[in-house]
């Protein structure tokens, strides 16, 4: 099994925590699309108490990656996916799949 097999039976276990369906070819074409900060522990995770961090979240992913309009709304979606992801160590893959699914952006990983 490869190491990105690995990691996404790792956030596969967290996405069922959180109660929303798995789309397994999705998660891991977004965790694919992480790159290399996937293997490093700093960078895999999204520190949710940082605004500087949800920020960033917001800009390079929502608004860059899946091209949505910064509104309240996003800033809503942003704060109950944080919300409904109840784990301490927050993974990006997990975070970033959640808020793929919450705007019905999967078209962008297809």
């Amino acid at each position: 099994m490869s190491k990105i097999d690995e990691l996404v039976e790792k956030y596969a276990k967290d996405v069922e925590e959180v109660g929303e369906k798995l789309d397994k070819t999705l998660l891991r074409a977004v965790a694919k699309g992480c790159g290399p900060s996937l293997y490093k522990k700093d960078t895999s995770l999204v520190a949710a108490s940082d605004k500087k961090e949800v920020e960033r979240v917001k800009q390079n992913f929502c608004i860059k990656k899946l091209g949505i309009k910064d509104t309240p709304k996003l800033d809503e979606g942003i704060a109950e996916v944080l919300k409904s992801y109840k784990k301490r160590q927050k993974q990006r893959a997990v975070v970033y799949y959640l808020l793929v699914k919450r705007f019905k952006k999967g078209s962008v990983y297809k």
